[in-house]
């Protein structure tokens, strides 16, 4: 894979190139110490490490003040559409049965050694259209449900779907991560998504069912029977559940579910194809096009969840708005840490750090996915957001994607993705969810959810460097 260096506008800084490395740590270095040690919001901390990086770079302050809010601007514009729309089909599909019919249809047919693999099916289906904390909210009282009804160990049932739901937020769009990389690096998205999905399977194959089998001796711990056993266990579960539903409402049928949560990908997958194999002007390629665009698709996947879960099921107008309503007072926090960051991430690019980095990557002969692994694994263990280590280390390496090929900018995306999930610990809110709803001790928590997180990692990265290798 060729570097190529970016013919830039002028940038907003005239500081050397050793004062515009260190005012980009600067900045790091403050939205780390903020998160971790002083425990503020990774919004507020986004943007002090943006002054921080602009004060160290000597950059003036109006021009610092427009390239954060550019940055913010657009990647809000680009991001947080697809953020509200995916929680709306994420709640809809929980406050419907949707997300019950399929977990129970899935698990009637899957027993004994199967039972590890229909976990994972589970949170690959349910995972497309949730947010991880949401995904996790939800499954794990099912995971420990089925873990004591079924007498398995409760690793060898919850790592599968730990794993497909971490797999899939970061590496497979419309999650905010891959989606704000592909933003930010002007990716294909058809591409990228197909790719994903390509080192995704297998990711999820050997981190989710085939890990399990060690970790599970690792951590030895089974699911404890108790008053709560209808699977609520540490919290009460958002999941509507056939038996608890209002008089007039009625299950979905599993098909109905799983059409509805698959429908994005079902509508932006050809439209990758297409662009593979038929000519720009071509109409159907244009049809495809348009209805492949992510936030097009989402929004078709939740105008049919608002009519086939919602009032299909016997939800009333109201309650089928009220649903969709419901999921976006949750993800507004999500939405502003990725515009800061998306601010973060344009100063950077417009002071000249990405020009530095690029410079010193020609000369260091450094594989440019290697490259943006590494930004994004020291960034993920310095602040503890997955999130965050992508749209900083998207930023850091954007300007080398200039003049890449097109399925080397999404293998980029997909790099970073993979070091975003390395190695979650006790900087990371997904760490203390997973400890307290599996009721683990931070030493089980590390040998069984931070291992998961690292072989996802380092293995994800590895199929990312064959499909370099193969692909043209």
């Amino acid at each position: 894979m060729q570097i190529a260096l970016v013919t830039a506008d002028e940038p907003i800084s005239h500081a050397g190139n050793t004062q515009l490395l260190l005012a980009a740590l600067a900045g790091i270095a403050v939205v780390v110490l903020l998160i971790t040690v002083v425990k503020l919001h990774p919004f507020i901390s986004l943007i002090l490490g943006s002054a921080a990086l602009a004060l160290v770079a000597w950059v003036p302050g109006e021009a610092a003040i427009d390239s954060f809010t550019d940055g913010f601007g657009s990647t809000s514009g680009a991001v947080g559409l697809l953020i509200a729309l995916g929680a709306m089909l994420g709640q809809i599909l929980a406050d419907s049965g949707g997300a019950d019919r399929v977990v129970s249809t899935i698990t009637d047919r899957f027993s004994g050694r199967a039972l590890p693999w229909g976990m994972a099916l589970i949170a690959a289906i349910l995972g497309l259209p949730m947010f991880f904390e949401i995904g996790v909210v939800i499954l794990v009282p099912i995971v420990i449900l089925v873990a004591r009804r079924t007498q398995q160990p409760l690793m060898r049932v919850g790592i599968p779907a730990l794993a497909g739901l971490s797999i899939l937020h970061g590496l497979v769009p419309p999650h905010p991560g891959p989606e704000t990389a592909i933003s930010a690096l002007h990716a294909d998205q058809g591409r990228t998504l197909l790719l994903g999905l390509v080192v995704a399977v297998p990711t999820l194959v050997i981190s989710g069912p085939l890990l399990a089998r060690l970790i599970q001796r690792l951590v030895p711990v089974t699911a404890q029977s108790g008053p709560d056993d209808d699977g609520t266990v540490g919290a009460a579960s958002t999941v509507t559940r056939g038996d608890n539903l209002p008089s007039g409402r009625r299950m979905p049928a599993f098909a109905q579910a799983v059409l509805v949560v698959l429908l994005p990908v079902v509508l932006m997958l050809p439209a990758a194809i297409a662009n593979l194999f038929l000519d720009e002007s071509s109409a159907a390629r244009t049809v495809l096009d348009v209805l492949g665009t992510p936030s097009v698709a989402l929004l078709i996947a939740v105008l049919v969840a608002y009519f086939v879960l919602g009032l299909g099921t016997g939800m009333t107008r109201a309650e089928s708005s009220g649903s969709l309503g419901k999921a976006l007072p949750g993800i507004a926090g999500i939405m502003l840490i990725v515009a800061a960051g998306g601010g973060f991430k344009q100063l950077l690019v417009d002071a000249g750090v990405g020009d530095v980095i690029a410079d010193w990557a020609k000369d260091a002969n450094i594989s440019v996915l290697v490259l943006g692994w590494l930004v994004a694994v020291g960034i993920r263990l310095a602040t503890g957001s997955a999130t965050v280590a992508t749209v900083t280390a998207a930023g850091i390496v954007g300007s080398l994607a200039e003049g890449m090929s097109t399925t080397d900018v999404s293998l980029l995306v997909l790099a970073i993705g993979c070091g975003s999930l390395f190695f979650s610990h006790v900087n990371d809110a997904g760490f203390w969810l997973v400890k307290e709803y599996f009721g683990l001790s931070v030493g089980q928590t590390i040998r069984s959810w931070s291992f998961m997180e690292t072989v996802i990692s380092v293995v994800g990265f590895a199929f990312v460097m064959v499909l370099s290798g193969v692909l043209p």
